[in-house]
């Protein structure tokens, strides 16, 4: 099935393509822009992408790796402005007063 008419791209080349790029490098994370990369094209008008990313996410070989789902874990979910104590608009600051 044609998944990007603009670039030609068919769901079997995106299978192909992280199944590729999984046995190259079983740490790596895939992105869209990777495997239009090892494609060997780029996105066009990008109407495509939703089924491009069901395309991905269908895929087994997608997952991210173990040792990277940890990463996250120790980030915050605290809203910092931008390393600022407030909010600058002013609706945020109205709210935090």
């Amino acid at each position: 099935m044609i998944v990007c008419h603009c670039t030609n791209i068919s769901d079997r080349d995106i299978r192909s393509a992280i199944d590729w790029m999984r046995t190259a490098d079983p740490q790596a994370i895939i992105t869209p822009g990777k495997i239009y990369h090892a494609l060997g094209k780029s996105a066009d008008c990008g109407g495509c992408m939703p089924l491009f990313l069901d395309t991905m996410r269908s895929n087994d070989n997608l997952e991210v790796p173990m040792q990277l789902r940890t990463l996250r874990s120790g980030a915050t979910q605290e809203k910092t402005h931008e390393g600022r104590s407030q909010g600058y608009r002013l609706s945020e600051q109205v709210s935090a007063a």
